[in-house]
C-alpha cells in the first residue's frame, strides 16, 4: 500500500510516480517483469491490487478535504474506483524526469496498460494516448475527469477495451 506521505488534501497523490492501470493482475505482473528487464530497480515498482485501490479510493472519497475538489484529485479517485470495480491492477513506478517516465510508458504499453499518469506536484499528466479517443474536453470537479469517450465515462473505455 502506498505511504501516507503520498497524499494531498487527504487524497492519494504519489508525486514523482507514474501510475499505470492494467486490466488484470497478469498484465501488471508482465509489465513489472518488463520494467525489470530494462533496468528499473524492484524498489522503484510498487503494486496495488484492485481490492487495495478500491479501499484506498473509497477512503479518499470519504475523508478528502474540500480543497481536494479544486484540482483533479477527486476525479482521479473516482476513475480509479471505477477501474478497481472492474478488477484492474496498478503499478506505481518512480520516474525522476520526463525521459524516465517516457521509458516507463514505452515499456508497459505493450502489456495492456490502460492509463499511465505522471503525478507532479501541481499537475497530473496523462502519458498514454489511445488512437481512437474522442477530443479532450474541459475537466472540472462537477464534470469529473474526461475519460475521452463518447459518454465521458471511464466504464465505456473498459467496455470498449474488452471487446464487448
Amino acid at each position: 500500500m502506498p505511504a501516507t506521505d503520498q497524499e494531498s488534501f487527504g487524497v492519494f497523490k504519489p508525486v514523482g510516480d507514474v501510475v499505470v492501470s492494467f486490466p488484470s493482475q497478469a498484465a501488471a505482473e508482465a509489465a513489472a517483469k518488463a520494467l525489470a528487464g530494462i533496468g528499473c530497480p524492484a524498489a522503484a515498482v510498487r503494486r496495488i491490487s484492485a481490492q487495495q485501490m478500491k479501499a484506498m479510493r473509497e477512503n479518499d472519497l470519504r475523508s478528502a478535504s474540500p480543497l481536494a475538489a479544486i484540482g483533479q484529485e477527486l476525479n482521479l479517485a473516482k476513475a480509479d474506483l471505477a477501474l478497481a470495480d472492474r478488477g484492474y491492477h496498478w503499478l506505481l513506478v518512480s520516474a525522476a524526469d520526463d525521459e524516465e517516465a517516457a521509458r516507463v510508458v514505452a515499456c508497459v504499453k505493450p502489456h495492456g496498460a490502460e492509463r499511465a499518469q505522471r503525478y507532479g506536484r501541481f499537475l497530473v499528466e496523462e502519458l498514454l494516448a489511445h488512437g481512437d479517443e474522442e477530443t479532450q474536453v474541459a475537466e472540472s470537479p462537477d464534470r469529473g475527469l474526461d475519460a475521452q469517450t463518447a459518454s465521458g465515462h471511464e466504464a465505456e473505455r473498459v467496455h470498449k477495451q474488452r471487446g464487448a
